[in-house]
This record gives C-alpha cells, structure tokens and sequence, in this order.
C-alpha cells in the first residue's frame, strides 16, 4: 500500500519533533529543559529558535559521527572529572573520548594498558566568575601602574611604556590616549594623584594620559585632558560619583568618569580584537577555558560573535552581560541574546551597577565609614530605580546580575531582586521564589562584598547567587578594618564559608583589578592569605577571619568549575569532565588536591585543552600525535 503525502509529511514532522526533543534533553537535562519552555518560549521566540538549532545541529553531529573520529587521551593518573563534594576517585577514569567535529567528550573510562600514556593530573577546565575581556586585553597594551609606590615610580612605569612604543608614533597624542591602570592613591607615598604631577615633567607634559585607578572606579588624566573641559562649567557634585579636587584636580570617579570617557579616542575593532586575542592567550596560560565578562556593550558583543563566526583567534569560551550604552538603563532596542553553537559564547544576562568601590569610598553604606564619618558612599543608581530596571530586564527574560559592593548597595540589591522574583511575568504559574530563581533566573549580585546579617539571610532564602573575587579580600585587608571597623568586618565582610549553602558561588578574580590566575584565587579562598607574600595582615598571620570564612581546597575549585558552569546555565557541559560535556580541560604536574595550601599559589598549568585543542603548553610545543580510536568502544 501506497504511502500518502499527508502520513509521510506527519512521519517527518514527528521526527523532527523527536530529534528536537532528544537535542534538548541531550544539552540540557529534563529540569532546565522544562524551565526554559515555561520561562523563555513565550518571549525569545529567535534567541529561542537559535539556540535550539544549535542544540539539535549538536546532537545529530554527536549521535552520527563515526567512530574513526573518536581521539583518546590517555594519561597516567586517575582524571578529576569534578570537584563536587559527593565525587571519589573510583568513579574517574584515566583516559577520556574527544569527537573532534563537535569538540564534546564521548566518554570518560579506564585504561589497563601502560602505553601511550601522558604525565600529568588531568582536571576540569577553570572558569573565571568574572572578569573583563576587552580592558584585561588592553591593559595587556598599556601602562601597568600595579604597586607603585611613588609618584616617580608612576612615572618612571609610564616613560619606560612611551619608550616601548616609540616606533609607533602618536602615543599620547590627541587622537591617541596613553592608557593605564593600577594606581592606588593608599600605595602612593604622596596620596591621590593629579594632572599636576604629570605636567611637571618635561617629558610627560602635553600628552593625553587616562589612568584608571585600582578598582576601575576612578580615573586619572592629564593636564592635555583637562583642558579639553571648561573647568570652570564643572558641576560642583555629580549624583552616584565624585570630581576629587584636593589636592588637585585630575581624579573622576564613579559616575563622574563620564566627563573624561566622553572625549577619549575609542579602539578600532582592530584594536580590540587584538586585544581580544592577548587577553585569551593570557588567560589559558593559566588553565582559564571560560569566563564570565562582566560588562559588555552591544557593539563589542557584535565584534564577539564575528570573531567567533570568522573563526578568528578566540580559544576561551564567553559568557557575557550585556551592559546598556548609558549605564543602568534599559535598553531592548540594542541588546540581545546570544547562544553561538559550539558553547564559545552566550549572552543572557545583564549588568547593573548599584555603588561603587571600596577604596576610593565609594561604597553605598548603611553607616558611615570609620575612617571617613563624613560619607558613606553613593549609590550609582537610586533604589527605585534600581527596581525598575531589575524588572524590566528580567521580564524580558535575562539573568539580573547586580554589582554591590557596600551594605546599603546590597540591600537594594536583593530588595530589586526579590521585587522581581515576585512578579508574575518573571515567575508565572505559582512557582515559588526560590524554585524559580534556582531553575530559570539564577540572578546574582556580583561582588558581594559587605552585606548586612538580617541580608545574608534574604540571600540564602531567595538563593541569590554570590559572585565573589577571593584576592579582593585579601588585597583589602591591609585597609579593611579601619575604613570599616571591627564589628563590620567580623559580622558582614567578605563572606565565604558562610554563604556556601547558596552554592556553590561563583569566584572569579575581576581581572584586571586583580591578577586571572585562579590558583591564586584558589590559595586566597582557602588560606585567606596574600597570594603575592604568602602571609595575612598584622595579628592575622595564619589567615584572615581563615577560622570562620576559609574554604577547604574542593570547594574553592569547585567554585572555578562547576560555579560559573550553573550561574552560566551550562551545568553538565562546563565545569566537570563528562560524556557530552565540553572538552576542555588542564594539565598539572600535581594532584591539586593533595598538595599543601602554601603550595597552591605556586602552582603552574602544564596545559589547557579548549573543544578538544591544545591552546596551550607550557613547553610551548605543538598539538602532538593523537591516537584515533577504532572499532567497540572497551576499555585499553
């Protein structure tokens, strides 16, 4: 009998479905596949569309690759496929399965024979929690202000940059800014720096300088600079930041770097995807095979997506957050989501900013600081406001990720957080707060610095996720204390150990505030030490607040892997070492788990696989031989 067009168009469409299905599940598991047909379908019809191609497009390359294709990696000691707390060493395997075509791993198992065996302790690739791709990259080009001590030394560092470029031509011109980062005016034997102490040198006069403080929250320029503004017509305060005039001018911070980032020359895409490529190579020196950009603007996104579609130098997945052209607003018109095939870039989220930084004061706090009873901070952005927007955007589907730093930041914070989760466009059907932000929102406060107990609570209620950079404790604690006080310290402070239970968090390093490498992040996180001297501050030699807040060695790497991997939504696929996950991962000469704490920090990778590549090797030898499995897939 005859097959009718109408039962074979139906037998096609049924497939398709089936596929489909199967795809989805394959990539994301029953649980985050359901959330998504309740949460995302409804509004991101093409992100949606996109994204579930890609899934299916996957799949099928997954289940029809041929087993010719398969590449074994075999090494000599047991892999650590994740740092989950539940995982032993009998469930690892020493050899792992690698589809090239799709850069996924097809397996994990044991090997019983000796050869072909590489050295080295095989564990999951590192993810950074949050830093910043495009700035780390053009840090990489520019003046490293890091440390210094002195007003000659800053100047000795910025002659010693002109002289690297003189071939150049037209650094520090008008069209050309010297561009810098690093300075602490808390380092400085002569305090806040000043245009003044760049004009008084022969060398150094007449050219365009802007150098960003410590924190990236303030912003230091040139005399040159300077007067391409009617001084005289500047505001005498600026809502949410600060125009430092004592002891001169030269200082912005905060929401008053908008006077000098206005006139500054932008990179070219050239530039940038030059930068771009420096910070990756950086970065996978250290084991990173992922980060969190926290703060990308449309444009940069669209430069992203043709590097990674032009098969351009891009070896460290991205997932990014969209931040609007003009901070904190909402802006639908130019954003939009992003989730490339192959899991090199994904944009769903969005930043916001509710205070600025510790160092230079600007921290939203409840009371005022100890060492400044006069201020206690400013907030970017009001608190209604701030509401406003976190609905808006997570109505329209993204992951809200909020930057609070001070008690009163982080209040409002989780105030417009839980304002959101209550909404019934954000969490339809009845679910519950917490269901609905551990499956589908996932929103997160990045940084997390100082959060009142009855708000830590809230927190913990809600599962808000904390983004936490472990070197920004131990890179403040030197300070700390005074500019906050005891009770503060010991009660709200750069938690740790006592918000796990939200988690695991999501640690990063917020380079290049602070340096990529996770072990130091690890080392900080645990020992609760300086990961550059190796010891605490005074009266805490064996670690700062170590007792109550330091992490055992698992759960600080497991905040490197499998933390970003959920706040990421990519659980299952980044983060571990699995059948169907990413095939990234790093070589060690060490069990990471079995050296001593003081050895963490000395820690150095031996290489980094991206999707199945070598993007790094310490000896810097090529990709080598690999062997191709053929035939059953049993064990060696």
């Amino acid at each position: 009998m005859a097959l009718s067009p109408l039962r074979l168009l139906l037998g096609l469409a049924t497939l398709a479905l089936a596929g489909l299905l199967s795809a989805l599940l394959y990539r994301h598991g029953p649980v985050q596949l359901a959330e998504m047909v309740v949460y995302q379908l409804p509004v991101d019809v093409v992100y949606t569309r996109d994204k579930y191609t890609s899934s299916l497009t996957t799949f099928l390359a997954w289940v029809t690759a041929t087993e010719e294709e398969e590449i074994i990696h075999c090494y000599d000691h047991p892999i650590t496929t994740s740092f989950a707390p539940d995982r032993t060493e009998e469930e690892q395997g020493n050899c792992l399965g690698v589809d090239p075509s799709t850069g996924l791993i097809t397996r994990v198992f044991s090997s019983k024979g000796e050869e072909n065996k590489r050295k080295g302790y095989v564990l999951p690739g590192l993810w950074d929690g949050h830093g910043h791709l495009l700035q780390y990259g053009e840090f990489l080009h520019g003046v490293d202000l890091f440390g210094a001590r002195s007003k000659e030394e800053v100047k000795a560092r910025i002659k010693k940059y002109l002289e690297s470029r003189k071939g150049e031509g037209g650094v520090g011109s008008r069209g050309n800014w010297v561009r810098g980062v690093g300075w602490d005016q808390g380092l400085l034997r002569e305090g806040m720096p000043t245009a003044d102490w760049l004009s008084d040198d022969e060398e150094l006069r007449d050219k365009f300088f802007m150098l960003d403080r410590v924190d990236v929250h303030c912003t230091w320029v040139s005399q040159a600079v300077l007067d391409l503004i009617d001084i005289d017509k500047l505001p005498g305060g600026v809502p949410g930041g600060e125009i430092v005039r004592e002891p001169g001018m030269g200082v912005f911070c905060d929401n008053a770097m908008d006077i000098v980032t206005g006139l500054w020359p932008k990179p070219n895409a050239a530039q940038k995807k030059k930068f771009v490529g420096s910070a990756m190579r950086e970065l996978n020196k250290v084991g990173l095979v992922g980060m969190h950009d926290a703060g990308v603007l449309p444009r940069d996104i669209d430069l992203y997506e043709e590097m990674v579609k032009d098969k351009e130098e891009w070896t460290v997945r991205v997932y990014a957050m969209v931040e609007c052209p003009e901070r904190n607003t909402f802006c639908p018109e130019v954003a939009r989501k992003v989730d490339l095939e192959g899991g090199w870039l994904r944009v769903g989220s969005v930043k916001l900013f509710a205070d600025g930084a510790l160092g230079s004061w600007g921290s939203a706090m409840i009371d005022p600081y100890s060492d400044r009873p006069s201020t206690s901070g400013s907030l970017l952005v009001n608190a209604s406001t701030l509401h406003s927007l976190a609905l808006s955007w997570a109505k329209a589907k993204y992951q809200v990720n909020i930057h609070a730093i001070g008690d009163l930041a982080n209040l409002h914070a989780i105030d417009s957080l839980a304002t959101a989760l209550d909404d019934l466009e954000v969490c339809p059907y009845g679910i519950p707060p917490k269901m609905c932000q551990q499956i589908s929102c996932r929103f997160r406060i990045e940084h997390a610095q100082i959060i009142h107990p009855d708000d830590q609570a809230r927190m913990r209620e809600l599962g808000i996720i904390p983004s936490i950079q472990p070197t920004h404790a131990t890179s403040d604690m030197a300070y700390a204390e005074e500019r906050l006080g005891k009770e503060r310290i010991a009660k709200e402070a750069y938690r740790m150990r006592s918000m796990w239970d939200v988690g695991p968090p999501v640690l990063g390093s917020d380079f290049p505030v602070e340096p990529p490498n996770p072990f130091e992040g690890v080392y900080a996180a645990v020992t609760r030490k300086s990961p550059h001297t190796g010891i605490g501050p005074p009266g805490w030699e064996g670690g700062w607040y170590k007792e109550q807040e330091g992490l055992s060695v698992r759960q600080a790497f497991d905040g490197f892997t499998r933390g970003p991997a959920h706040a990421a939504f990519w659980e299952k696929k980044a983060g571990v070492i699995r059948e169907g996950g990413f095939a990234d991962w790093v070589v060690m000469d060490e069990d990471v788990l079995k050296v001593g704490e003081e050895e963490i920090r000395f820690l150095k990778v031996r290489e980094t696989w991206v999707a199945g590549k070598k993007v790094y090797s310490r000896d810097g030898e090529g990709e080598p031989a690999v062997e191709k499995q053929t035939g059953a897939k049993e064990d060696l």
